[in-house]
């Protein structure tokens, strides 16, 4: 099921939020020679709890993401609807699949797993891929997949925005995906030009859009342009947020959900709660026991398409 929070009635949002930090995320290096806007993650928002990452990217073979391992948190993968390219994946766990244009994975890595994320071919699949931390209860329990195709996506549309929504509900609507460990909302709005958005959040959540294209006004009178991180505030009874897009077509999303109000203790993958479990989770992973017993001799066949 999707998050059981009660959002405010339709189109009710009384007392909006309104952007505290607006910083521009610029290109960099990441796996084996792909390049990212890195929105959550970086020096201006290190985490954004419950969020530990959301990176922009854009990558075709020789590039790609090469095995590598997770514990503690899950990766939430979303090829962009206009993406030309598509993300092909294989586990430890047994798992393979492909991602193309419009589709979505949610992996929920917890206690361990060792992974590849590679493109299919030469064509640029750009998507976006957001780490979401599990609370402390949550982080050992076994890995699991959900994963939707483009058509499998709930949609829907009112007064000249379209929302596709990955994670929570928009304009009535809600998602088939489970986000029961971490509650989050997730949605891609796409806003015909002069149109106007406005969208419930819970109150108490942490909440931030990254904007993809186009221009909108997201509280404070001012057009933020695409590849921007527009953290909002999180008032007393501030129930949502009124966007506003530019004279073009904007696009952005919108990411909500529960912060975990624990400490957060990060070294590449592995995202515990204290130093001690992030050396455990090492040593774990080394000694392939205590969740990582299928990493044992593993290694992807899909890799190999990025040497």
């Amino acid at each position: 099921m999707s998050s059981a929070i009660p959002l405010s009635s339709a189109c009710g949002v009384v007392s909006p939020r309104a952007p505290v930090k607006v910083v521009l995320s610029r290109e960099q290096g990441e796996g084996r020679g792909a390049r990212v806007r890195r929105s959550i993650g970086n020096a201006a928002f290190p985490n954004f709890d419950p969020f530990l990452m959301l990176d922009e990217f854009k990558v075709a073979v020789p590039a790609g993401f090469p095995d590598h391992p997770h514990r503690g948190q899950s990766t939430v993968t979303y090829v962009l609807p206009e993406s030309d390219g598509a993300m092909e994946h294989e586990d430890s766990m047994g798992n393979h699949g492909l991602l193309a244009a419009g589709d979505l994975q949610f992996m929920k890595a917890a206690r361990g797993i060792l992974h590849a994320e590679v493109p299919e071919n030469e064509r640029v699949c750009h998507g976006l891929q957001l780490w979401v931390n599990l609370p402390a209860k949550h982080k050992m329990d076994e890995p699991e997949y959900q994963e939707l195709r483009a058509e499998e996506l709930k949609r829907a549309s009112k007064d000249g925005v379209e929302a596709i929504i990955i994670a929570g509900e928009a304009f009535g609507v809600s998602s088939q995906i489970r986000t029961r460990e971490t509650p989050v909302h997730y949605v891609h709005f796409k806003m015909s030009p002069s149109s106007e958005l406005r969208q419930p959040i819970p109150p108490g959540w942490a909440a931030f859009c990254y904007t993809l294209k186009g221009s909108a006004n997201f509280g404070s009178g001012e057009l933020v342009e695409a590849h921007h991180t527009v953290a909002l505030s999180n008032g007393e009874g501030e129930d949502g947020i009124v966007v506003r897009a530019g004279p073009e077509n904007a696009e952005f999303v919108m990411i909500a959900g529960t912060p975990c109000n624990e400490p957060i203790v990060q070294h590449g993958p592995f995202v515990m709660n204290t130093r001690e479990e992030i050396m455990k989770a090492f040593s774990d992973f080394q000694g392939g026991k205590n969740g990582f017993e299928s990493v044992r001799g593993w290694r992807s066949e899909i890799q190999y398409r990025t040497r």
